[in-house]
């Protein structure tokens, strides 16, 4: 009986909504870390120490439930091991090809569903079946009225609308920081000590190769942590969340946002246990509709439509590439490198990421995103920096995020238009512009803003493949109005 199997849980995998429900409770578990996993690319050094500390933390509480096994491969520690197990979907194509294979070798028996999402991989087939097109709103209601999120007894939306965000784009204060409570943060212990250890080793020793710097942990990696940092959130943190959600500041790199996202993606939280914490929130009238509806948007809606576009596009769909386009990324993209960055935007942000191996969606979408597409960086190389260089990144995390919203690489199958711009956006929503060289306003010469100089370069380049996107329209005609265009473009391409 597959009851009787152990269950093997993978590193995104450790909540108890895994290993602690009534199927699976008692089970014995299997925790294999595997060296090759930890070598294969050059991931964010503060990645593998939340992932490691998070495995080993699990060990930890679970004491002699577990048996934990370092090996040189998954392959090898399950043969050590000795005896079948069960698993959970995992969260990639590769891993899922690994899964098959070692079940047609006896070494893995069940495949289960995964119950780190809300909704399963069957409901969405169903849901899809038959569909021209898939929205993300139409399935973000469909996602509210299925699970019975922020409704009126009449099956509506509470304050007669299901989506808010116009209310959530207000640019920064004036002052340097939001002036909100502090974020959780955790007190690291023994278990982080080892990990650094170790990860000094396997550089030192083995010579593999990772990015960013080490620094004190600073996101939730067992059950108890990951609760508290979520009530620290709900509690303190989301009565302010919505309006600025945006935008940037160079003072406060954490604002308001929830940084629940390394917990939600190492499995250590039930999405709708939290979701329904959220709305907890608004119904006690602590925390605002359009804050509640927003964070509850990210996590029902988006979370979830990122997970099922990942299985329901394939493997195929990481190979988009829409507007053809081959640059390899530059040195300093690969090594996190903001020392020669002069756009005071760019170079923030990146440096963010070195520190911290994270950054939020506006500064992922607005910032670095839109630099990417607007110096053609191959889209499939890009996805993979994402999914590496975050602490929070796991390649279906970005897939869609980076292909579809991001690049634009799909033609349009999961955004309606490309998400680039010029510095006046950027202008608009932080307080980078101020300090920088460049003049968001101006085109050509020494201060020309190479987001507002790319952003018309890049529509000069693509402008057959963007004539028949109705949304570009006015954009298109404004960018051949422009007296200087030619100028700017020889100029943009001097820029790497």
């Amino acid at each position: 009986m597959t009851q009787d199997r152990p269950l093997w849980l993978f590193g995104d995998q450790l909540g108890g909504h895994f290993h602690g429900t009534h199927r699976n409770r008692g089970r014995p578990i299997l925790l294999i870390e595997s060296e090759l996993a930890l070598r294969r690319r050059p991931y964010h050094r503060q990645k593998l120490h939340l992932v490691l500390a998070a495995m080993r933390r699990l060990a930890r509480d679970l004491g002699t439930r577990v048996t934990y096994v370092r090996a040189a491969t998954y392959r090898e520690g399950l043969r050590r091991f000795g005896q079948a197990v069960d698993v959970h979907e995992p969260g990639s194509h590769a891993a899922l090809a690994l899964v098959e294979s070692l079940r047609d070798e006896g070494l893995v028996g069940e495949v289960l569903p995964t119950p780190g999402f809300v909704l399963g991989r069957a409901e969405f087939a169903e849901w899809v079946q038959g569909r021209s097109g898939f929205r993300m709103e139409d399935f973000y209601r469909d996602q509210r009225r299925r699970f019975g999120v922020l409704l009126e007894p009449d099956g509506g939306p509470v304050g007669g609308g299901w989506n808010f965000d116009k209310s959530n784009r207000e640019g920064p204060p004036r002052a340097a920081t939001l002036g909100v409570p502090a974020p959780w943060h955790p007190r690291e212990n023994a278990i982080d000590q080892g990990v650094r250890r170790d990860l000094d080793a396997l550089c030192g020793e083995t010579g593999s190769r990772v990015v960013g710097e080490d620094g004190p942990r600073l996101f939730a990696v067992g059950r108890a942590e990951a609760g508290r940092a979520l009530r620290r959130f709900l509690d303190d943190r989301l009565p302010t969340f919505g309006a600025r959600q945006d935008a940037m500041l160079e003072g406060d790199w954490s604002m308001s946002h929830s940084l629940l996202s390394v917990p939600l993606n190492l499995g250590l939280l039930d999405p709708l246990r939290v979701v329904e914490a959220a709305e907890r929130r608004y119904r006690k009238g602590t925390a605002p509709l359009a804050s509640v509806e927003g964070f509850v948007r990210q996590i029902l809606g988006w979370r979830e439509w990122t997970w099922h576009l990942y299985w329901h596009l394939g493997p195929d769909y990481l190979r988009s590439n829409h507007f053809g386009v081959r640059t390899e990324l530059p040195g300093w993209w690969r090594e996190l490198d903001s020392e020669g960055i002069e756009a005071r935007c760019l170079s923030q942000t990146m440096a963010g990421l070195r520190e911290r191996g994270y950054a939020h969606h506006i500064e992922r979408l607005m910032v670095l995103g839109s630099h990417a597409l607007q110096r053609g960086y191959r889209p499939e190389r890009l996805s993979e920096w994402f999914a590496t260089s975050f602490v929070d990144g796991f390649p279906w995390v970005m897939a869609t995020n980076v292909i579809g919203m991001s690049q634009y690489a799909d033609g349009g199958q999961v955004a309606t238009k490309p998400y680039t711009s010029g510095g006046a956006y950027i202008h608009r929503m932080s307080d980078h512009c101020g300090s920088c060289r460049f003049d968001p306003g101006v085109r050509v010469g020494p201060r020309a803003c190479p987001f507002t100089a790319g952003y018309w370069a890049w529509m000069r380049r693509n402008e057959e493949v963007l004539s028949g996107n109705h949304r570009m329209a006015q954009p298109l005609a404004t960018m051949r109005r422009l007296p200087d265009l030619e100028a700017l473009v020889e100029q943009e391409r001097q820029r790497e």
